[in-house]
């Protein structure tokens, strides 16, 4: 009798804690619901707090427009199409969120001692000297800040299928003009990830997908993360992932750099990387309308003094909040940036409050 009377109270306790748990996110549940038709017609959202995942919500409302646009993307990025609804393991494109997994590789690099951010990149790519910009450091590539002038991007990796290494991709950026002085300037662009990636390459003997694969993606278990394994690696915007993968970077983030008892990057590193470059006297070319009263450090927007973000032009959108101790993950695919900061900023606020 004792057993089953514990039994039921632990049944009764789960119970409760779920319909505590839907009650409390009610308002996000509404936000995703009525927003998703301006998402592309699909999404999920995953928030993890206190060690697990306390909110997974996913929504499938895709019209035949939504279904049309979705086949093209898949087209244009040389993927299956996949039109079911997102769960953990759905795999896509995911753009500048690429840009936060790249910066952190670096800073493995900068943890063990083999690069310093305070590096000129001419020392290691002696072509960028030739062309004048060899005096651009590690944390300028890492924050935007090369005043090296970058031709428009999407961030599509079907745009530079002309380059075919990224030696090629080297020489390109080497001859391209600068607009301002190093450090002085804002340009959000591929380049400086582009050019920290080949340094990476240089100094490793490895590809940079091999460096991600060995330091990042399997000690974070994400198993279906990479870099298109084909080709030329796009440092900025080229990585695939799945909410649950990328939840797992975020609590490595947000746990100040251990995941599940191990060590991947150091605080310092974690500390370095939130830390907003654009201070007063920083130029700003390029900047994205979308990140409007932002600021930006290594890989990542930096919103305020406690949250951190870094949203792709896909709809992806990551972020961290470092007072309230969470993280989120919202996948989407769809390039309508109408409207796009207010409606992750509502949604934020409504994460933030549901978690009071």
């Amino acid at each position: 009798m004792r057993i089953k009377i514990i039994t039921i109270a632990f049944i009764l306790a789960i119970t409760c804690g779920r319909a505590q748990a839907q009650q409390q996110f009610k308002d996000v549940d509404t936000w995703l619901n009525e927003n998703t038709k301006n998402m592309g017609g699909r999404a999920i959202l995953l928030v993890y707090q206190d060690g697990k995942i306390v909110y997974h919500h996913g929504v499938n409302s895709m019209t035949a427009k939504d279904r049309f646009m979705q086949k093209l993307f898949a087209k244009k990025l040389d993927q299956p199409v996949d039109l079911n609804d997102y769960n953990l393991q759905s795999r896509q494109a995911i753009a500048s969120c690429s840009k936060w997994l790249s910066a952190a590789l670096v800073m493995t690099f900068v943890d063990q001692g083999s690069l310093k951010l305070s590096d000129t990149v001419g020392k290691y790519l002696p072509v960028l000297s030739q062309h004048g910009k060899g005096a651009v450091t590690i944390a300028q590539c890492l924050s935007h800040l090369t005043a090296i002038k970058a031709p428009p991007l999407g961030e599509n990796p079907a745009e530079m299928k002309h380059i075919q290494s990224m030696s090629q991709a080297i020489q390109e950026i080497a001859v391209l003009p600068m607009e301002g002085e190093p450090g002085e300037v804002f340009h959000y662009s591929y380049v400086g990830l582009q050019i920290a990636g080949a340094i990476l390459e240089k100094i490793s003997g490895k590809s940079f997908e091999t460096l991600f694969a060995e330091r990042i993606a399997r000690p974070l278990n994400m198993q279906h993360t990479d870099f298109g394994n084909e080709g030329l690696t796009l440092p900025a915007g080229g990585a695939f992932s799945t909410p649950q993968d990328y939840l797992n970077f975020l609590v490595m983030i947000l746990n100040k750099g251990t995941f599940n008892g191990k060590r991947i990057l150091s605080e310092g590193s974690i500390a370095q990387m939130q830390m907003n470059r654009l201070t007063a006297d920083v130029k700003k070319i390029g900047f994205p309308a979308e990140a409007s009263g932002l600021g930006y450090g290594y890989g990542e927007w930096v919103m305020g003094s406690n949250s951190v973000s870094s949203p792709g032009l896909f709809g992806s959108n990551p972020w961290i909040d470092k007072q309230k101790k969470y993280a989120a993950f919202l996948m989407t695919l769809n390039m309508n940036r109408k409207g796009r900061q207010q409606r992750y900023q509502d949604l934020e606020k409504l994460v933030d409050n549901a978690l009071r």
